[in-house]
């Protein structure tokens, strides 16, 4: 049997099903385009019995074999850990909010999928990500879907002009009703299947519950900015900037009966900052600034100019003025106020429909991240 000149990695959800399916249909009318499936595992059972990966893999199977597809499999469970898990705890052992789809997609999915297709003979890879590739200008171009409220580009810009080269998106174009008609119209037994929400590893767990396992709860006062105490808390790594969930603050003499949202964190001293109001001010930036960027071009379009942003995942492009300093971070400022802005998460730029790149986020000027961290934003505002 010749090998496959594409490997489509199939996850046992609907989206993946039918990215093989299309490619499946291609190679039917274009013999020299063989398919062939990869499933990967990327997280070892923990012996909680809340891992789903057996689950996947079955369907994977079960749409390869409905469709005719070789599949092969892969474990990539120790490459995870190292790649992307143990990024994730030092993250939120420090205090910051990570976002490890960013990560898997850039150090498991686009590097040891497409390495292992490569050994496997194949010349490309595809995947279900909603967003497209196209050839602009000589240089590969990473674009957002069709379907804007599927687009999966913010989560893709780390990859470059190497992976961009040898990637197809094939749903890329369609709208996710239409993928979901034709998984149906194709008796795929992933037609009706939930879509996967939240990190992959944690799925329907309670997300503090998981968290604990490996870092410690550790209880501590949480206070308004001006130092009143209102509770306590079980670690200030359990929780982001913007959350009202998992707070339990009761009635508290002095205060209006409203939501409580967590608007800073001071993991020195185990600090947990809280204030009321859904917008207000402490939660406001207008600068941000970034570690190290990353260029889909392998180059910023200039040292400075202006773009539109996303600084979390469904969150609608802001216009900004990127400025790309020596050390190759960068400063945005926001044309308005940004809520919540995450160190952690990622600033994801783009030109149109065209990602640029990104950066992950290492500081804002948000009134209460300047007073508890005054040190580290000089070093980045110098």
């Amino acid at each position: 049997m010749s090998a496959p000149r594409t490997i489509v990695g199939v996850s046992g959800g609907v989206d993946s099903s039918v990215a093989a399916l299309l490619l499946r249909d291609r190679a039917l009318a274009h013999p020299d385009e063989t398919v062939a499936g990869l499933f990967m595992q990327n997280w070892a059972d923990d012996g909680s019995g809340d891992c789903r990966a057996e689950d996947d893999r079955k369907d994977a199977v079960a749409v390869c074999g409905r469709l005719g597809l070789p599949i092969h499999f892969r474990d990539f469970s120790r490459e995870y850990w190292d790649g992307v898990f143990s990024h994730f705890l030092a993250e939120y052992a420090a205090g910051r909010t990570p976002n490890p789809d960013v990560l898997c997609n850039r150090e498991i999915k686009f590097k040891h999928f497409l390495d292992a297709a490569r050994d496997l003979g194949a010349e490309r890879i595809a995947t279900g990500h909603y967003a497209r590739v196209e050839k602009r200008d000589g240089r590969w171009a990473l674009l957002r879907a069709v379907d804007s409220g599927k687009d999966q580009s913010y989560f893709l810009h780390q990859l470059g002009q190497a992976q961009l080269s040898a990637t197809e998106f094939p749903l890329g174009g369609m709208l996710k009703r239409d993928v979901r008609a034709l998984a149906a119209q194709a008796a795929l037994p992933t037609a009706e299947k939930k879509d996967s929400t939240g990190i992959c590893f944690i799925g329907e767990r309670d997300f503090r519950e998981f968290l604990s396992r490996y870092l410690p709860a550790r209880e501590g006062e949480i206070r308004t900015p001006d130092g009143r105490a209102v509770g306590t808390h079980a670690g200030v790594f359990y929780f982001t900037l913007g959350q009202r969930e998992g707070l339990n603050i009761g009635g508290v003499r002095g205060f209006e009966a409203a939501p409580w949202y967590v608007v800073g964190k001071d993991v020195a001293n185990n600090v947990l900052y809280v204030d009321q109001g859904i917008d207000n001010a402490w939660l406001q930036s207008r600068n941000l600034w970034s570690e190290g960027a990353h260029w889909i071009a392998g180059h910023p379009p200039a040292q400075r100019f202006a773009c539109t942003a996303q600084t979390r995942y469904r969150q609608a492009a802001e216009a900004c003025e990127v400025t790309v300093r020596d050390d190759g971070t960068l400063q945005a400022r926001f044309a308005r106020d940004q809520r919540a802005v995450t160190p952690g998460q990622s600033l994801v730029l783009y030109e149109g429909d065209a990602c640029l790149g990104g950066a992950v986020i290492a500081a804002t000027d948000a009134p209460l991240e300047l007073r508890l961290h005054a040190h580290t934003e000089r070093n980045y505002a110098a």
